[in-house]
């Protein structure tokens, strides 16, 4: 296909999917430049976003000879091991930065002790692309086991994973169930899913959230394929990007321009190719399979009331198939309520690390009917998701009847 046809393919699949939200956001357009401008009563106009010290950087070596960018926080300087290696994943279309809040507060705590790792997936931040240009959860899964096994290859682990981060944690859990239940004491996910996120309209009208799946392929292929041009078109659009971000990121919450101008970076900061590698395997994302090996570990689970992109259904859901999960429902904060509403996100992290680390050695409290009835649940999802998911479940189920 040719630059030209597929700039007018891009052209008309944008158009398509900018028109739900066009309405809203014009009437707000010429006030965008003084409310970016204002600085007086933004509570983080000097916050140092991207800029937080690490003890340690390094490059660790993915699947495929992708080079992920690590950067480790520890404790203090007590040279005796921490208690916990929290392990913090970020999602689509951000990095490592996504937790700057996170990174910031919680270095303040003393008990327990723990080390904070992150890092950039592939293709974000840091990180770099994959040689073939293609990207899939169990992919970021595998990136995921190598960055333990060579940062964290012993000791108690707390996994932590943001929207697609929690995906890649999942995947993680399908490929190695003997991971969690010898050394992973807790689980987060926040503004995650299981999957079904092909039904997820995100803030559009209904017919035109209906025409999203089945355009999904054609996008993909047109960003593949001219992928400068859709990046001119971003930067030209900055405006509308930025409206866009405070729309999407963080919903009606009222958020502080410098807070939605680095959300708004991190976005940019991902190239059109890498969105396109990554449309796939998002929209056929369904690991219910993995929420079996998740069963028994200490689980938080935080969503936002109002979040257009992984709706609060998702970690509902999740919840009902994870008997014992802590849900940390919040009224506002969108998609980025851990930055929004951080304060509140690090309270609970903060207790669920205590939770923790006590129940690595303390029998489960949740009663067997309880066990029985979720996991009759979790089985019956995997089915209802297709055969891949359904062959999934049993392989993860044969392994664990075999550990």
């Amino acid at each position: 296909m040719s630059r030209v046809k597929n700039a007018g393919l891009i052209g008309g699949l944008v158009g398509v999917a900018a028109a739900g939200v066009a309405a809203g956001l014009a009437v707000e357009r010429f006030a965008v430049g003084r409310v970016r401008r204002s600085g007086d009563d933004d509570p983080y106009a000097g916050e140092p976003f991207g800029l937080l010290p690490a003890d340690t950087e390094r490059i660790v070596q993915g699947q495929d000879g992708v080079e992920l960018y690590v950067e480790i926080v520890q404790p203090d300087r007590n040279p005796a091991p921490p208690e916990l290696t929290v392990v913090f994943v970020h999602g689509f279309c951000l990095d490592m930065g996504t937790w700057h809040f996170q990174r910031r507060g919680l270095a303040k705590l003393r008990d327990p002790r723990f080390r904070m790792v992150f890092y950039d997936q592939p293709g974000h931040g840091r990180s770099s692309h994959k040689p073939s240009g293609d990207y899939s959860i169990d992919e970021l899964g595998g990136d995921l086991s190598a960055l333990i096994g060579e940062v964290a290859p012993e000791g108690p682990l707390v996994l932590i994973g943001h929207s697609m981060g929690g995906m890649t944690i999942m995947a993680l859990a399908e490929q190695n169930p003997e991971l969690f239940q010898e050394r992973v004491v807790g689980v987060g996910l926040i503004a995650s899913s299981a999957g079904d996120l092909d039904s997820v309209a995100l803030g559009m009208p209904a017919p035109l959230a209906r025409t999203r799946k089945p355009l999904t392929p054609a996008l993909t292929a047109a960003l593949k394929v001219s992928p400068g041009i859709v990046d001119g078109i971003r930067r030209l659009g900055s405006d509308v990007a930025w409206l866009l971000t405070k729309r999407y990121a963080f919903t009606d919450f009222p958020a502080p321009p410098s807070l939605v101008t680095y959300a708004e970076k991190l976005i940019a900061s991902t190239s059109s190719d890498i969105i396109a590698g990554y449309l796939r395997t998002l929209s056929e994302h369904d690991r219910y399979a993995a929420l079996e090996v998740l069963d028994g570990i200490e689980i938080l689970v935080v969503a936002a009331h109002d979040d257009l992109l992984t709706p609060v259904g998702h970690s509902e859901e999740m919840v009902r198939l994870l008997p014992g999960a802590e849900f940390v429902e919040l009224e506002s904060g969108g998609h980025l309520a851990l930055m929004a509403q951080a304060d509140v996100v690090n309270a609970n992290i903060a207790a669920f690390l205590h939770r923790a680390l006590r129940s690595a050695n303390q029998p489960r409290t949740v009663p067997e009917s309880v066990i029985r009835e979720a996991r009759s649940a979790r089985a019956k999802k995997a089915k209802e998701s297709g055969a891949s998911e359904r062959r999934r479940f049993l392989r993860v189920w044969r392994k664990e009847k075999s550990a």
